[in-house]
């Protein structure tokens, strides 16, 4: 294979994912102004629902937008060897290999944030301002991009830097030292998240004693389930948007509710929530899904090893002295096929762990009141409750709201 060839290949796949993609978001746009069934009549009134519609299709109208431009933006940078001119800079700086990809990485990373931002702007005090979910301010939006930058710089620079050295201490063995970093890094993340970089972005406060955390110890202690950290975030910061989530494990396991999420929910709303939480953690899905991660990082790395040293990988992009960083640009879009795969199998799963959260939910608490919260949450987000099957199966985490109160409706059982 010629590099000219392999150039075409990767052009081919961008445009092929942005196809893909494309058709997708326009057969879920079609099923915008579809009836609603009747089990979910009560979750928008007349009013409401047109709105939704209306946000639904303002977003994808934008999608369409940001899609197109990030697709010409990177087809132009490949045509114009972008890659190489950047590399040449880099080098023009440094002749040590890790500065030089730390260096290239950093120009590329950061004008693509630059040149994106506008959209990022546009998104929140345009958009979501205008159907009024909007909370953040001028302020908190420059502040949320300066430390995503700081945190990238020292994360995802740290970790790179010591990839590459890894490389050149041991050569195509490389990817067992990365795993074993990335795997160490990756567990420590998930223990001490929330302690360590959710503080930087949002205050977290204790629940307070009352009514509400005294109806969560109480659930938490009949299905034996230790429950000592119970934290507000000030999710309303940013958006009206509502969410709770589960982290960490052993003493360093906390829930996290959005103080959206207790202004818009009743009490037993939020047990419910939290019992769909704790199924989670029950059903041992945290751990599946962390140790499935670090399995599919490893197979990532291994197949990296064995094409990242390859000079055909470095010349398809304008570039004659073979470097990781090219082949690992390379490599990232030849992955992209195996990826979406990947993908398709973590959602299919995560959706399956979705429904046994919820029936564990329904089966130590209350299946009503979960079918609540989820009309609820989805009602205040102006969630799209009539997407396609194809945009569910190739994008969706959750089971659609139907498939989910679908599936509580079934032999429903109330503990309390």
């Amino acid at each position: 294979m010629t590099p000219e060839t392999l150039f075409y290949i990767l052009i081919g796949i961008i445009i092929l994912n942005f196809i893909v993609d494309q058709s997708l978001d326009a057969l879920n746009a079609k099923h915008y102004n579809d009836k609603l069934p009747a089990v979910l009549d009560d979750v928008y009134d007349e009013e409401e629902y047109e709105r939704s519609q209306a946000y639904k299709k303002t977003r994808y109208k934008f999608g369409i937008l940001t899609s197109a431009f990030s697709l010409i933006l990177t087809l132009t940078f490949f045509f114009l060897d972008g890659f190489a001119i950047v590399d040449e800079f880099a080098r023009n700086i440094s002749n040590n290999p890790i500065l030089i990809a730390l260096i290239f990485f950093g120009i590329i990373m950061f004008g693509s944030d630059i040149l994106t931002t506008p959209f990022s702007y546009y998104s929140t005090f345009v958009i979501e301002e205008k159907f009024g979910f909007n909370k953040t301010t001028k302020k908190t939006f420059i502040l949320d991009k300066l430390k995503g930058w700081l945190m990238g710089a020292i994360l995802g620079g740290g970790i790179l830097a010591l990839i590459i050295w890894f490389y050149q201490l041991t050569g195509e063995n490389f990817w067992i030292f990365a795993w074993i970093l990335v795997a160490v890094f990756s567990l420590f993340l998930n223990m001490f998240y929330s302690k360590l970089i959710v503080p930087l972005f949002n205050k977290q406060t204790p629940l307070e004693e009352g009514s509400l955390r005294n109806k969560i110890e109480e659930y938490a202690n009949s299905v034996g389930f230790t429950l000592d950290n119970i934290f507000i975030i000030d999710g309303s910061k940013r958006s009206t948007k509502a969410n709770a989530y589960f982290s960490g494990f052993g003493k360093e396991k906390r829930i996290t509710l959005f103080d959206t999420l207790v202004n818009d929910l009743e009490e037993d709303e939020i047990v419910a929530v939290l019992a769909h939480e704790v199924g989670h953690y029950k059903k041992k899905h945290i751990i599946f899904n962390l140790i499935t991660s670090i399995i599919t990082t490893g197979f990532t790395l291994w197949l990296l090893s064995l094409f990242v040293g390859n000079p055909l990988l470095s010349e398809a992009l304008g570039v004659n002295q073979p470097s990781f960083h090219i082949g690992l640009i390379t490599f990232g879009i030849l992955y992209t096929p195996i990826s979406e795969i990947t993908g398709l199998v973590m959602n299919w799963l995560s959706r399956k762990f979705e429904y046994q959260a919820d029936n564990y939910a329904k089966n130590t608490f209350n299946a009503n009141a979960l079918i609540s919260s989820l009309k609820k949450l989805s009602s205040k987000s102006l969630s799209n409750l009539t997407p396609h099957k194809a945009y569910v199966f190739f994008h969706y985490s959750h089971p659609t709201l139907l498939q989910r109160i679908q599936n509580l409706n079934h032999n429903k059982t109330n503990s309390f």
